[in-house]
């Protein structure tokens, strides 16, 4: 499982320019993220990366401050099912959301929230990722988290120079490391991914590539996230187009 793993990084990596060798189009960063159709709500995916403060305690308290912020927003958002997978590293965590635009916006804002606060952070040198529209389906069917320890952490030694990897390179495979997760979760039948990843700890998201995630100066923090949210889009009008960021978030 592990080996197969990198082979889907690279093939993300390595593919065309513009067409896959057959002739087929040139696959983008959402079709590592299949699902199924039938969701009631407007679905979209967040993925935010932060890093653990070198004074923190223990990493549970961080799994209870985000169940009682899901906790917050399903009442907030009472008809926006929140799910996903939160997974607390010993010094990163990787947190995957599918919701509405409203409750992943209200994540993003509290991790900036949290960046103001002088005491107590529990989290800082945030990224977002990744912010997926209009997915096709969930790949989790609740919300969840996990802490991992020092020996789940280790991943897979890479094969490549990290100058040489791309942002996209990366972020397509933590993604397509997620979806492999999820599938295994679906044939389980086991009701939280974490009950999954100590079955088969091979299958834990690269803390090797989120270290490079985080290290990357074309994610946006999530000041930066929410000021362009915030922003009008700069539309063109001779030529009817809208100028978007070229970073990988999208709004």
């Amino acid at each position: 499982m592990a080996a197969s793993r990198r082979d889907l990084k690279k093939s993300w990596e390595n593919r065309g320019e513009s067409a896959t060798d057959d002739g087929g189009p040139r696959p983008t960063m959402l079709d590592a993220c299949p699902g199924t159709v039938g969701e009631t709500t407007v679905l979209q995916r967040l993925l935010v990366i932060a890093r653990l403060p070198h004074d923190h305690v223990d990493r549970t308290e961080l799994g209870a401050y985000y169940e009682r912020l899901h906790f917050q927003l399903s009442k907030q958002y009472i008809w926006d099912h929140m799910t996903g997978l939160l997974l607390i590293y010993p010094n990163c965590v990787l947190h995957f959301i599918e919701s509405s635009r409203d409750v992943l916006v209200s994540v993003v804002k509290d991790l900036e929230d949290m960046r103001q606060q002088t005491d107590c952070k529990l989290l800082e040198a945030a990224k977002v990722v990744l912010m997926a529209h209009d997915p096709l389906g969930r790949m989790f069917p609740q919300w969840s988290y996990k802490v991992l320890g020092e020996d789940d952490a280790v991943g897979d030694p890479t094969e490549q120079d990290e100058e040489d990897e791309t942002t996209e390179g990366l972020v397509l495979g933590v993604l397509s490391e997620l979806q492999v997760l999820s599938k295994q979760l679906e044939t389980s039948k086991k009701a939280l991914p974490g009950l999954v990843l100590d079955e088969n700890p091979e299958l834990i998201i690269s803390h090797d590539d989120l270290e490079k995630l985080l290290r990357r100066d074309d994610l946006l923090s999530p000041r930066l996230y929410l000021q362009m949210y915030n922003s009008p889009l700069n539309v063109s009008m001779g030529f009817g187009q809208v100028i978007r960021s070229s970073c990988l978030t999208t709004v």
